[in-house]
């Protein structure tokens, strides 16, 4: 069976999507940011994406010793979804300061498959705040760019909405023939 890592930052926008499709799959494991821990529970999602799983990781420690597990061949694939600006830019830049961009690293440089949805996916964003309201959001020039420019690194995809990441997903939970 292949083993998948997910890893949750700080972004409310995709965030109940993704948690939807982590409750279906409790074999998946989690690793939360601290950000990422805190969205959880401001959006009332804690329950709902830890809820029978095995596996959950939290970002406490100055190191990440647990990113060992992909050059050990223990994961095949790592999603970071929600991804916030901030966790694609230290993607783009090759920061490697937090569980999840530790993870990242890790699993780029164990030649691991990357699955990124990043919160930001265009110019003006209508986002969930936590009560439910829409409000609009605008990515910085900085932010779109650094979208791009993690669209250039080999051995990641990067989705642009949640349909395309459980596509991306079930392409690659199909049985190899």
């Amino acid at each position: 069976m292949k083993k998948i890592a997910w890893a949750i930052t700080g972004g409310g926008h995709f965030l109940s999507e993704c948690v939807e499709i982590l409750s279906k799959a409790p074999q998946i494991d989690l690793f939360l940011s601290k950000a990422g821990e805190e969205v959880l529970r401001i959006y009332r999602l804690e329950e709902k994406a830890l809820q029978g799983r095995r596996g959950i990781f939290r970002d406490h420690s100055a190191s990440a010793p647990i990113v060992g597990r992909f050059a050990k061949g223990d994961y095949h694939l790592l999603i970071v979804a929600p991804a916030t600006s901030n966790s694609i830019a230290k993607f783009a830049l090759g920061i490697a300061d937090s569980l999840v961009s530790n993870l990242f690293s890790q699993a780029g440089k164990s030649r691991i498959p990357i699955i990124v949805l990043p919160t930001d996916v265009g110019e003006e964003i209508d986002s969930p705040a936590p009560k439910g309201d829409l409000v609009k959001v605008y990515p910085r020039k900085i932010d779109l760019e650094n979208v791009k420019k993690l669209e250039e690194f080999s051995g990641v995809t990067v989705v642009k909405s949640v349909e395309e990441l459980e596509r991306c997903l079930n392409t690659y939970l199909l049985p190899e023939s």
